[in-house]
């Protein structure tokens, strides 16, 4: 019997595939606003912004699908209670993440909101610990986790990305990173109840749909339809099939603190890139902050 290793367990491709999720990810943070402004969506519309993120999630989901379809993955679900499984897992992975996601990031600066959201690699790593025998807690993955998250701290040093607490801003990301955390557990049992990739692809689609209806029934529009909004779109489509397939079949196929902690990456990209897309002010603590990541995640992952 062949004992080689998939390509998504081999150390050198695990690094690329999760650097590649990450960096996309971080890209959506300034995207986001800039589709919100494009597409005239303003802070008070949330009907809209949830009609917004449904359609970009449903699109992500159906492509997913047809890419597996084309690559003839299984589409059959292996267990009895799979197809509740897989309902749960899109309201906690899609519907829930992104309404409190797009909710908190119209509310809050790009940079604030890629701090508070980079709870959720640590809280998922530490909680990995606990439900996964693969998973243990050691020296070194603690230390990886405190220096990781003191390069996503750093980035709230001094003057710029201070500021009072908010419910609708800060609050909503924090509750999208819970949601995030609790999700990234789930992914590891996904493979028992179908293929990850068609997994993927349905939770995308199924929890897209049920951020659209409610946001059409809030009365949720895209006012402002032009070519440059539809481009800004189909970049966070990009995003999500991208990082959502790589991420998923990562998590389904390693310890999950290995793959978890390359997404202290993300807030750390998401500032970098909100600076040149936003207009927003760059602060030499970036550079610190992409160096302690970088370390958190080269000692969790080194041999």
């Amino acid at each position: 019997m062949s004992t080689e290793k998939s390509i998504f367990q081999r150390p050198f491709w695990v690094v690329v595939f999760a650097l590649s999720a990450a960096i996309s990810w971080g890209w959506a943070y300034p995207l986001i606003k800039l589709g919100f402004e494009e597409f005239g969506i303003t802070q008070s519309m949330t009907g809209s912004k949830m009609l917004f993120a449904g359609v970009r999630f449903m699109i992500s989901g159906a492509l997913i699908l047809a890419i597996a379809r084309f690559f003839k993955r299984d589409f059959k679900v292996k267990s009895n209670g799979g197809l509740w499984y897989i309902l749960m897992y899109a309201l906690l992975n899609t519907t829930f993440h992104y309404a409190f996601f797009y909710i908190g990031l119209s509310h809050s600066d790009g940079a604030r909101a890629a701090i508070l959201n980079s709870l959720g690699v640590f809280m998922l790593v530490l909680l990995a610990c606990i439900f996964f025998k693969s998973d243990k807690l050691t020296t070194k993955k603690i230390i990886g986790c405190v220096i990781g998250f003191a390069g996503v701290l750093s980035l709230n040093l001094g003057k710029g990305s201070s500021g009072d607490f908010t419910m609708m801003g800060d609050g909503m990301i924090i509750l999208n990173a819970l949601c995030s955390a609790f999700a990234g557990l789930m992914t590891r049992g996904l493979g028992k109840h179908v293929d990850v990739v068609v997994g993927t692809g349905y939770s995308l689609a199924t929890g897209g749909a049920l951020l659209v209806l409610p946001g059409v029934m809030m009365g949720g529009v895209l006012p402002n339809i032009t070519l440059y909004g539809v481009v800004l779109l189909a970049l966070l489509v990009g995003i999500s099939t991208l990082g959502f397939t790589l991420y998923n079949k990562l998590l389904s196929c390693n310890p999950v603190g290995k793959v978890a902690i390359f997404n202290s990456l993300i807030p750390v990209v998401g500032a970098i890139t909100s600076c040149l897309c936003l207009s927003e002010p760059f602060y030499w603590k970036y550079i610190l902050a992409a160096g302690l990541a970088m370390a958190g995640i080269y000692i969790i992952n080194r041999r």
